[in-house]
């Protein structure tokens, strides 16, 4: 059950969400653990948004984090992140570090009273994301996962299509979604918690959940393991209680070409990038095109999670409706068990 914050937690959450709720004019402070690539994004992202102030910076190395402010424009850099979460002016944090770090950085920033948005894999297994969410609801703060697919209007747009009945029930889909990623040190060091589900094929288990929902009845994978174990391709198959049936494939050797489709008893829909959803094409069952369209444009498409905490903040609540933690947690099960079945345990999760 979702928490609302309380009025007399001792905490910067309290203040945060008194403060983000005084009116509309307050924007939010937003804070950055990691400095790494995907940070970099992230700061591109809230410099553009007219409700977000890019306040601050963490890195392990001082001069990295000044460097990082100084090209974004942050008010704060700093060296350490426990010096950054010490800041009462910080009203969310954005943690940014390697899935094997996401347990440990979201527990301190819940230990120093923050809201957090973590980016997925939200942390290496669902034991670890039981608690902190439990940490995070007994503290009335705010803690979500930044899978951006969950957010993003392309969402609704494809649910919309589905529920219009224009392809009549939908029944199964298929999709992809790959990368060249096998020279990124993250991806193939199992003490990274590296591999492709929890880097890409995560997206493809979410695609599946957001179509057909989160009634399963059956999952089976395999995947090919690279000689440090981890996993290098993954093939999904999820059988849904309503009798749908998702069939993935995601991978970290190669470029695969994203596209996704989905398949009802009066037509289909096929997708242009899964992963961000560049144009959705509707046919009948006659293979006549009946429909196209084009999500709106956008920044980088992060922002549409860092609008969706800002609300949540401000409205006082503990989760974010577009990925409520039930999901996070239903879709580490998910991974979970197709890690176990592989082999692949990751150093430390346990």
């Amino acid at each position: 059950m979702e928490k609302k914050i309380q009025e007399n937690h001792t905490a910067d959450s309290g203040n945060s969400a008194s403060r983000l709720a005084a009116g509309k004019g307050s924007r939010m402070r937003m804070a950055i653990l990691g400095a790494g690539a995907i940070a970099h994004k992230m700061a591109a992202t809230i410099t553009k948004m007219e409700m977000v102030e890019a306040y601050a910076i963490a890195a392990r190395d001082a001069k990295r984090a000044q460097s990082f402010a100084e090209q974004y424009g942050f008010t704060k850099a700093y060296g350490s992140y426990e010096e950054m979460l010490s800041d009462k002016e910080v009203d969310l944090v954005y943690i940014a570090t390697p899935h094997s770090h996401h347990y440990e950085h979201i527990r301190l920033c819940l230990a120093h009273q923050k809201h957090v948005l973590c980016e997925k894999s939200f942390t290496v297994n669902a034991r670890q994301a039981r608690e902190v969410l439990q940490m995070a609801e007994e503290k009335g703060l705010l803690l979500t996962e930044a899978i951006w697919t969950r957010y993003m209007p392309s969402r609704k747009m494809v649910n919309d299509i589905i529920d219009s009945g224009v392809i009549g029930k939908a029944v199964s889909l298929t999709g992809n979604l790959g990368y060249a990623l096998k020279s990124v040190t993250r991806m193939v060091e199992p003490s990274l918690a590296g591999g492709a589900l929890l880097d890409v094929g995560v997206y493809m288990v979410n695609f599946a959940m957001m179509v057909f929902g989160n009634k399963i009845s059956k999952v089976t994978s395999s995947a090919v393991m690279s000689e440090k174990g981890v996993d290098y391709s993954d093939s999904i198959t999820m059988i849904f209680e309503g009798g749908e049936i998702a069939v993935m494939h995601s991978s970290m050797l190669g470029a695969l070409n994203r596209r996704a489709s989905i398949f009802g008893e009066k037509g289909y829909i096929e997708i242009t990038n899964v992963n961000n959803i560049e144009h959705i094409r509707v046919f009948d069952e006659n293979y006549r095109e009946l429909a196209d369209y084009t999500p709106p444009e956008q920044n980088t498409g992060y922002e549409y999670e860092v609008e969706a905490c800002r609300r949540a903040i401000q409205e006082g609540r503990t989760q974010c409706s577009e990925m409520p933690h039930e999901e996070t947690i239903r879709v580490l099960e998910i991974m979970d068990d197709m890690r176990r079945s592989w082999g692949y345990q990751i150093p430390g999760e346990n």
